[in-house]
């Protein structure tokens, strides 16, 4: 059973404590993590400039050759991770077995990460807006205007909570590396194996160990990185986001609220989009914030509904080896059992319909385990409180709103994708505060174009623009 340490500035800590991470279905054992407490961390943070110091030394451009070489590392090659030697078939099976993801997800979640660190040079080029990186580095420079340009790095390190239920995530704290700042992480408890793997391609491919920390622990370990880190990330619920609201140290990640608009003027077509409204509802089995969580349109509404239902009622519980399973599993059958409840109490609303109902039981529960196969439910108004649901499994509200109204009435939404050819409707929707990622046109809402941000811009999170002026000295006097 492989062992995996806490990772401290590149040194492995033999732990006094562990955890066992057990397979989803069996309950078996199959890692041990060890742990540490929130003073270890702190005491590391005490030191954390030497992990940024440690990748000055390094141009920028050596760090994304590295970057290349660690997304070849990490998608095909055998690594040290732990106290063993991790096979991708050995890396596939074990993120399944902890996450209840289907393998073929995993796989496909492996090459998500790698293509972005593979593409690292042209993804910060298009986040910087073409500014020379060793502008970062040196913390001014020449832009190529006449004008002195200055960018000042906020912290040291990025902190960052990392989440359990989908290891596509993990691209958002890739490219700290090759901008010269440090990582404090603390793996999920379920799914430890892709930071643990990612930083072993890291150190294989030439990066500095010392940049790295690894904290596996419980919530005093999270705490002692979000308090003393200048900047950090967490993955959580709404309520955990909510709490870090405002806050300019921190970046939430949560529920994306995701929305496909459909226009009045191709409503009537709704037909030849809905491929792509089945493909952004059940892609990675609904787990991620890119999932389309609502549909909205003024009419054809049910019509809609029921052909997504037929697309994706059927859909059951499938071994995670199985090429066409598309449900995972969740691991803790409680949250399973719980998101059913409020699932059941949306659907009591007056002007509610589950238009999967005819497909068969919903919850599974297994000994260890629980599936939610997919509903879509349809909503005659906004004013329904289950078109403001997200939940982890593919979940979709079809909700029937004019259009006039469908921006005002949305809320905040991830992904927004317009599909019409409206041009005042693609230019209210441009100016619209509550999208953040906005689509024009029938694009899933789980395809992303890497050449954009996610989120709020990690260039502008971790660098601030700064004036900086430079006068020459005068010659000095001569004796």
């Amino acid at each position: 059973m492989i062992t995996l340490n806490p990772l401290r500035w590149g040194k492995q800590y033999e732990s006094l404590d562990f955890n066992d991470v057990v397979h989803f279905d069996t309950g078996e054992p199959i890692a041990r993590i060890g742990t540490v407490g929130g003073g270890i961390v702190g005491r590391d943070l005490r030191v954390a400039h030497k992990a940024r110091e440690a990748l000055l030394e390094v141009p920028t451009s050596e760090l994304l050759q590295m970057c290349r070489k660690a997304a070849e590392l990490f998608e095909k090659e055998t690594l040290p991770v732990g106290d063993s030697q991790q096979t991708v078939d050995d890396f596939i099976h074990q993120q399944s077995a902890s996450t209840g993801l289907p393998e073929h997800m995993c796989r496909s979640n492996m090459s998500k990460n790698s293509f972005v660190l593979s593409n690292m040079e042209q993804i910060l080029d298009c986040l910087t807006r073409g500014l020379d990186l060793s502008i970062l580095s040196k913390g001014y420079g020449e832009e190529g205007r006449g004008v002195t340009v200055s960018y000042q790095a906020q912290t040291p390190i990025l902190g960052a909570i990392l989440p359990n239920n989908s290891p596509g995530v993990h691209t958002l704290w890739l490219p700290a590396i090759p901008m010269q700042i440090g990582l404090a992480l603390k793996p999920g408890s379920q799914e430890p194996w892709t930071p643990y793997r990612m930083v072993s391609a890291f150190i294989e491919a030439g990066v500095p160990s010392a940049a790295f920390g690894l904290y596996p622990g419980g919530h005093d370990a999270g705490g002692a990185i979000m308090a003393k880190t200048a900047r950090s990330m967490i993955f959580g619920s709404a309520q955990t986001i909510a709490q870090h609201a405002g806050n300019p140290k921190v970046q939430p990640h949560g529920p994306g609220f995701s929305k496909i608009l459909l226009g009045d003027d191709i409503v009537d077509d709704w037909e030849m989009f809905l491929d792509v409204m089945v493909e952004s509802v059940l892609s990675n089995s609904g787990r991620s914030c890119i999932n389309c969580s609502g549909i909205w349109a003024s009419r054809h509404t049910r019509e809609i509904a029921a052909a997504i239902a037929e697309r994706i009622g059927p859909v059951d519980v499938r071994p995670p080896s199985d090429p066409d399973a598309q449900l995972a599993a969740f691991t803790v059958p409680a949250m399973a059992t719980g998101t059913y409840a409020m699932v059941q109490q949306d659907l009591a609303e007056s002007g509610v319909t589950d238009m999967t109902a005819e497909y068969g039981e919903k919850l599974i529960e297994r000994e260890h385990c629980a599936y939610l196969r997919p509903m879509v439910v349809h909503a005659d108004s906004p004013d329904r409180g289950v078109a403001a649901k997200e939940y982890m499994f593919p979940f979709v509200s079809v909700v029937e709103c004019p259009q006039d109204q469908m921006l005002s009435r949305i809320g905040t939404s991830l992904i927004g994708t317009v599909i019409t050819s409206d041009e005042k409707f693609i230019q209210d929707a441009s100016r619209c505060v509550d999208i953040d990622r906005l689509n024009i046109g029938p694009l899933p809402t789980n395809r992303l174009n890497w050449l954009q941000p996610h989120e709020g811009n990690i260039i502008e999170f971790l660098f601030t623009n700064r004036a900086y002026q430079i006068e020459p000295m005068p010659a000095t006097a001569s004796v």
